[in-house]
């Protein structure tokens, strides 16, 4: 084993688990008391006598009549220990629990306990490997070969000096009394079980990762639960009367009376909304733009204030991160074209460092490349935008015109006859064609941008293209 001078590692990965791992140490210093700790005595292990050697039996028995627990409980404590590597077996290396027979352990160093936080490094693991591999000549469980290969593959460029330490340990454990090499071995051996556990196992002590997730959940400031309890019964109450289980679908529900009329009035595109539908709305900006229909609304009302190229850069973030793969780059490229660079015919307003990250990031696209900027948009336009629309004639008027169908009220004979009408509905590859078929139509109604058509024609003229006929400006 490597033995590092540097300072422990203090950082994110340090504090989530050690108000556990204190106690667990200050309990572990119980069992080692000489007088009231677990008994301890020189045990003989094939040829060899292991000082300090504690049976597993006696483990159990000293945890249970600790905390006053059953066997069952106690055995399981102990496993748990054995797991974060402060009791280690002489004899199973490849099972972490605590066995209640005359199985022999020992007491893990203080250097080798979780809290010292020592970095496990890769090559640390690399020169144990390999110094096992000189001692088995060859012969390693097949985890610890295939771990082998793959840090020799990537550590190629320094495994002579790998080697080398591995050799230098190697001839200094040679030195050492036979009873001390047996434990050391049994040590280290331990410690990497722990922190590089077999597939088999389940490892104990967390992930980097998962640390800091755990830290970071720590650290979030958390909310009364009077104002939780509240928000939720804020938000039950919103939302009541437009849950199809808590509430009457209106005119009737489809599933029950087979009349596709509720279906009809809910379309995406459709022309007339219902007030229910509106008044969704109104409950946050994320219903608005989750209904394409008040999407379509909201549009209209951009494009009143001339600030539709927000709402478009918003939905071609969608397309592009909910899209296809093999277009993903052509759209990204596409969306800079159009939105991002400079002199684009639909430039969006973004702060420099949000253009900054975004501009770097396209240079290697993929799909959350645009979420800076999109996230920056989406605000703008929920803290400005949103409210001014709620305000606007063009949502007072789609309120107006919105429709409040009344209760279909089927007789047994009518309800017969739709279950007889019923019909298949539409592939959803039939709703997407007329959907775009629908947008397509409205791209053509749209009004056309005269200096766009002229600066097209100009350039062209410029590329020696000629123009047609009905294009062509005669000379006076």
């Amino acid at each position: 084993m490597t033995i590092r001078n540097t300072l422990r590692d203090h950082g994110q990965r340090y504090r989530p688990r050690m108000a556990c791992l204190k106690k667990a140490e200050k309990m572990l210093l119980e069992m080692q008391d000489p007088d009231t700790g677990v008994k301890s005595q020189p045990q003989r292990l094939v040829i060899t006598t292991i000082p300090h050697a504690i049976t597993g039996e006696d483990i159990v028995a000293w945890l249970a009549d600790r905390f006053q627990v059953d066997t069952q409980e106690a055995r399981s404590f102990g496993s748990m220990l054995v797991a974060l590597g402060y009791i280690y077996p002489l004899q199973d290396h490849k099972r972490l629990v605590i066995k209640p027979d005359a199985s022999l352990y020992r007491f893990q160093t203080p250097y080798f306990w979780p809290t010292q936080q020592w970095p496990v490094e890769d090559t640390d693991y690399a020169i144990y490997l390999a110094k096992r591999n000189i001692r088995k000549k060859g012969i390693l469980e097949i985890h610890e070969q295939e771990q082998y290969n793959r840090l020799h593959k990537w550590m190629n460029h320094k495994w002579d000096f790998i080697v080398m330490q591995a050799k230098e340990q190697y001839r200094a454990a040679k030195e050492r009394k036979k009873p001390d090499r047996v434990v050391f071995d049994c040590q280290e051996r331990a410690y990497w079980v722990v922190h590089r556990p077999p597939p088999a196992l389940r490892q104990c002590l967390s992930s980097p990762w998962q640390m800091i997730f755990t830290q970071q959940a720590i650290m979030r400031p958390r909310v009364k639960s009077s104002v939780s309890i509240g928000a939720l019964v804020k938000y039950c109450a919103t939302y009541h009367s437009h849950d199809p289980f808590l509430s009457k679908c209106l005119p009737s529900n489809p599933w029950q009376t087979d009349d596709n009329t509720y279906w009809t009035l809910n379309m995406h595109n459709v022309e007339i909304p219902t007030k229910m539908r509106v008044e969704r709305w109104t409950f946050s900006f994320r219903e608005l733009l989750s209904d394409p229909r008040g999407r379509d609304d909201f549009r209209l009302f951009l494009k009143k204030e001339f600030s539709g190229e927000n709402l478009a850069f918003w939905e071609g973030c969608e397309d592009l991160k909910w899209g296809t793969a093999t277009q993903m780059k052509e759209k990204a490229e596409q969306i800079y074209k159009t939105f991002l660079a400079r002199g684009a015919p639909r430039w969006i307003n973004i702060d420099g460092k949000t253009m900054e990250i975004t501009v770097s990031g396209l240079r290697h696209p993929h799909r959350y490349v645009l979420d800076p900027a999109q996230t920056h948009i989406y605000m703008l336009m929920k803290k400005d935008s949103y409210g001014r629309y709620l305000k606007s004639p063009v949502f007072k008027d789609t309120q107006k015109k919105a429709v409040c169908p009344e209760e279909h009220k089927f007789s047994d004979a009518q309800l017969e006859q739709n279950a007889r009408n019923r019909r298949p509905s539409l592939s959803p590859i039939i709703l997407r064609q007329q959907e775009q078929e629908q947008r397509a139509k409205m791209a053509a109604n749209a009004p056309v941008d005269i200096t766009q058509v002229m600066s097209k024609l100009s350039k062209q003229g410029k590329d020696g293209k000629e123009l047609p006929p009905s294009r062509r400006t005669s000379k006076t």
